[in-house]
């Protein structure tokens, strides 16, 4: 629900009523109303992706890659999949904020988010990949 409703945002709250009324059948919801839900749901995604910047610093810290490195230029990307990250801006924008935030600017321009399509399946078949290295043996 709440990227269909961040995505109706963009038309303004008017069409917010239908969102909610199909998919909680209430009918006839005030502009209050309809105002509370897109806030509740910026809350809730803003907290999904200040905890999924916290999960990516833990990663990149288990790799001693949250400091700046002595190589110069050398990047770290970090693939992310999913509409939340692809269609709502904000999320992507708070996530590469609460990154900046939390190791600082200089490293985090070596920080590099990309939106990759279909990253799952990909991580799927790599995951399974390696898995098999270990039945051969």
């Amino acid at each position: 629900m709440k990227n269909i409703v961040i995505q109706v945002k963009t038309s303004y709250y008017y069409q917010l009523n239908f969102v909610v009324s199909l998919l909680n059948q209430i009918s006839d919801t005030s502009l209050e109303v309809r105002k509370v839900v897109v806030e509740i749901c910026n809350i809730v995604a803003t907290r999904g992706a200040r905890l999924a910047a916290a999960g990516i610093l833990g990663i990149l810290k288990k790799l001693g890659k949250d400091s700046i490195s002595d190589a110069k230029g050398e990047k770290n990307v970090i693939a992310m999949d999913g509409g939340l990250y692809e269609h709502y801006t904000e999320y992507s924008k708070c996530l590469e904020n609460t990154i900046k935030e939390l190791v600082g600017e200089d490293v985090s321009e070596s920080i590099i988010i990309e939106h990759s399509n279909d990253g799952s399946g990909i991580g799927a078949a790599l995951l399974a990949a390696s898995h098999s290295q270990y039945l051969d043996a």
